[in-house]
């Protein structure tokens, strides 16, 4: 971005024509008195600036241009970026194996090419995705993650290292750590993990498709009131539908089983509510995607971005330019460009 830091000086750049109009045209000329003129008839007059004339008016104008300070910007953007703390805790139980089928399935077969051709993922994929999607989303933010299902396992503390955290979260499986269902495990957990944070806002996100099955010395709501007195914002999703299968492999093989959700909603609207959250149901694939961009929408960084330009400055050099120029002409019009009246 080229620009002057004085423009109006700029305007000083009529003067040099107007020297130079004075010079060639309406100054007097030295003349002498002779008793003819008739010898002279053939002879014109000189209607050009001189040599030395040309250098001075000239440095003269780049002399202005340099008084006017042209310079090129280059703009920079300093981006200060103040992150929140998230964890999320993910029901890692047996039944997130389930798949919550789209109503444009209609058969076993077809969702039994569904499932093979990948279109069609058990509750845990999905929500794989879908968190995946929204960790990349953050890059501020510190982000821990929490498998659960009897109990709590801390996999991830909060963590910039957003790389390692996805590497953490594709490991989840199924079952791994239990088929039952405690809800006020994870809960607890998470506010340990944020109570001692800096970050101006701390949020817990609960994904399950269970009701709390498991015998923890808290209660989930115990837990909740718990996150509240730390300041720890609690949203819960509850995965599941209607329309939900389980892969059951028995004695004539393989096959689909109708389950219902069994997710205890009324719960998960009290336990965000206790801490001024927000509850979710995702109910297929694109509910978990409409429930994560609601979330990223709810949970935004705070990030500043001031804006600096770094000049370079052509002022000194031209003024150099500038007094050669001048320098150029007073030499010649004291030397090889001299002429007497």
């Amino acid at each position: 971005m080229m620009e002057f830091a004085y423009p109006w000086v700029l305007l000083l750049l009529l003067l040099p024509p107007l020297i130079g109009c004075y010079l060639v045209y309406w100054r007097k000329r030295p003349s002498i008195v002779v008793s003819t003129a008739v010898p002279f008839r053939g002879v014109r007059a000189r209607r050009r600036p001189t040599f030395p004339q040309l250098c001075m008016l000239i440095g003269a104008a780049v002399l202005i241009v340099a008084l006017a300070r042209p310079r090129y910007g280059d703009e920079k953007v300093m981006i200060r970026s103040q992150g929140i703390d998230i964890i999320l805790a993910v029901d890692m139980s047996g039944s997130m194996q389930a798949f919550d089928v789209p109503q444009s399935i209609t058969s076993g077969s077809q969702l039994a090419r569904a499932v093979n051709a990948g279109e069609v993922k058990n509750r845990l994929e999905v929500a794989k995705d879908e968190i995946r999607r929204f960790i990349e989303a953050r890059p501020n933010d510190r982000i821990g993650l929490i498998g659960f299902a009897q109990l709590a396992y801390s996999l991830a503390p909060p963590t910039l290292d957003h790389a390692w955290l996805l590497a953490h979260l594709d490991r989840l499986e199924p079952g791994m750590i239990g088929d039952a269902t405690g809800i006020a495990s994870p809960l607890a957990s998470g506010v340990n993990r944020l109570k001692k944070s800096d970050a101006p806002r701390r949020v817990l996100v609960l994904f399950t498709d269970g009701r709390n099955t498991a015998e923890n010395r808290l209660t989930p709501e115990q837990a909740a009131a718990l996150a509240k007195e730390f300041d720890v914002v609690i949203h819960t999703v509850g995965i599941g539908s209607r329309n939900a299968f389980f892969l059951v492999n028995g004695f004539g093989g393989a096959r689909f089983e109708r389950i219902q959700d069994e997710f205890d909603e009324k719960l998960l609207r009290s336990l965000a509510e206790i801490t001024g959250g927000s509850y979710f149901h995702a109910a297929d694939a694109d509910g978990m995607k409409q429930v994560m961009d609601q979330i990223n929408q709810l949970e935004k960084t705070t990030i500043e971005q001031p804006k600096y330009i770094e000049f370079r400055e052509y002022a000194p050099r031209l003024a150099l330019v500038a007094l050669g120029l001048l320098l150029l002409g007073f030499i010649a019009d004291t030397t090889w460009c001299m002429r007497l009246p």
